[in-house]
């Protein structure tokens, strides 16, 4: 699960003490429209993502052609794999399947952050702490639930892009080739194979990625007193959700990413737990449920920092532009 681009409502501009829940789009006196919140929330959470996938392309491709084959992992082995891939196919090969991702993580990205502001101003209607910073349970539900509704309406997507990352750019030359021959040859059910270790996999990464991050945020600025942290320690405070957000769910990551691919492999995956079995059986539990978590202890908290740093900066940024254009009337 890639995922992936997160962020919350927080850290979105909060002015007071971190707690204070940014309402732009509520506030009329300020001049802000209805809507515009949430659409601001969809184009800084789309743009934080594509810039977080973009930077760690090559190492998440490496990572996926480690989970879904048998051969051992190490950082020795990963470098020489990125090494022939640039030998034999150019420098550019090392994103492919990158415009697969961008499809993907663009519209994850974007309905993540927003649903992530809706569930927070939902929650914190429901459990009274409307404008503030919501306790623990809350905190974590919203994000696990933001990262859920992304993660149903853009799956397909996410298949794809992990068989354009393992396949040989003889086999599917773009995108929809791979849809029309997934649905030809495999059966349109294929594009959801591995939905439910997905699923399963984004509850625990969403929810305490954003948890995490909020958390410091909070933290923060209780001890400094600024409401608006550097952007180096919004990338720390990323950087560390992600860490903590991905190593729960990563073997549930190399699930899915098994499952996925099955049709291309050679193997017959069925199930999550038969799927568990074989890898474990073949591989191990730590060589097989656990490889390539040593590069996403690198790519993911680099990913996830950046995804965080850049959703806040762009909201500020457009903050910033639309109370200008209101008092500039």
């Amino acid at each position: 699960m890639d995922q992936v681009g997160m962020g919350n409502a927080e850290h979105q501009g909060a002015l007071t003490k971190g707690e204070a829940l940014p309402r732009p789009a509520s506030s009329q006196s300020e001049g802000f429209k209805p809507g515009r919140s949430v659409l601001n929330s969809l184009l800084s959470g789309a743009l934080a993502g594509a810039v977080a996938k973009t930077a760690v392309a090559p190492l998440d491709r490496t990572k996926i052609i480690f989970q879904v084959s048998s051969n051992r992992f190490s950082a020795k082995e990963a470098y020489k794999l990125i090494y022939r891939t640039y030998l034999k196919d150019g420098f550019f090969s090392l994103w492919r399947g990158n415009s697969a991702t961008m499809v993907r993580v663009i519209p994850y990205a974007a309905i993540q952050f927003c649903a992530h502001e809706q569930y927070k101003r939902i929650l914190g209607q429901y459990y009274g702490f409307q404008g503030k910073a919501l306790p623990p349970v809350p905190r974590l539900l919203a994000g696990s639930l933001a990262g859920t509704t992304a993660a149903m309406i853009t799956y397909p997507l996410d298949m794809v892009r992990a068989r354009m990352a393992v396949t040989p750019k003889e086999m599917y030359s773009n995108i929809l080739h791979v849809f029309v021959r997934i649905s030809r040859d495999e059966g349109l059910k294929t594009l959801y194979r591995g939905f439910t270790p997905t699923i399963l996999g984004v509850v625990p990464y969403a929810g305490l990625s954003f948890f995490t991050y909020e958390t410091l945020k909070k933290l923060h600025a209780e001890r400094t007193g600024r409401s608006q942290p550097f952007s180096y320690e919004r990338l720390a405070f990323g950087a560390c959700a992600g860490l903590i957000g991905q190593s729960a769910s990563y073997p549930l990551d190399v699930v899915r990413r098994r499952m996925q691919t099955a049709g291309v492999t050679g193997h017959t995956y069925s199930s999550i737990s038969g799927t568990m079995r074989e890898i474990v059986r073949e591989e191990g539990v730590i060589r097989g449920l656990y490889k390539g978590l040593s590069m996403n202890w690198v790519k993911g908290p680099i990913a996830v920092g950046i995804s965080f740093m850049t959703f806040d900066l762009m909201q500020i940024l457009l903050r910033k532009l639309q109370q200008l254009r209101y008092n500039a009337r």
